[in-house]
């Protein structure tokens, strides 16, 4: 299941998250969120993103 998770803190910073996303996937399906809340100041990427999707890996072979 994919899911983007939106935290705000206390004191306004806020983190976006998301969730069940392979490779670039995760970029695209948050960047209308990330461009509303304003420039990022941190990135971290999980190991998902590093992933080849299933679609990809099929492209590859041909």
């Amino acid at each position: 299941m994919q899911k983007i998770e939106i935290t705000v803190a206390p004191d306004g910073t806020s983190k976006v998250e998301t969730h069940g996303f392979v490779g670039n996937a995760c970029r695209k399906a948050s960047a209308f969120i990330e461009q509303a809340l304003g420039k990022a100041t941190k990135e971290s990427l999980k190991a998902d993103f590093f992933r080849v999707s299933e679609s990809a890996r099929q492209e590859l072979k041909h």
